[in-house]
């Protein structure tokens, strides 16, 4: 196991989503749907994701169009798709962008 992260519970996950608003667990991860003005403004929020994910070392799956992104399959395969504390480090950075 790694030392960058820490597999977490159901009520650890729970906890920390409490603290997420919008994020989800759904069956492959976390899951968030962000909606912008328009395409650049969504491709700035993309960049900023990219450059804390690759910060981590940790990449979400992301899909974009136009001016919706959504970022789901946030888990972590070096713990067989566990959600870690890694998972839950990235969203909060994530949703941090847009608050």
């Amino acid at each position: 196991m790694s030392e960058r992260f820490t597999v977490m519970s159901e009520q650890a996950i729970s906890d920390a989503l409490a603290d997420l608003p919008d994020w989800s667990l759904e069956k492959d991860g976390l899951k968030r749907v962000f909606q912008f003005k328009d395409f650049m403004e969504a491709f700035a929020f993309l960049t900023k994701v990219a450059m804390s994910a690759e910060a981590l070392n940790h990449h979400p799956e992301i899909f974009n169009v136009y001016n919706k992104v959504t970022i789901s399959g946030l888990c972590t395969h070096e713990a067989d798709h566990a959600i870690t504390t890694l998972d839950i480090e990235l969203a909060g950075k994530i949703s941090d962008f847009v608050s």
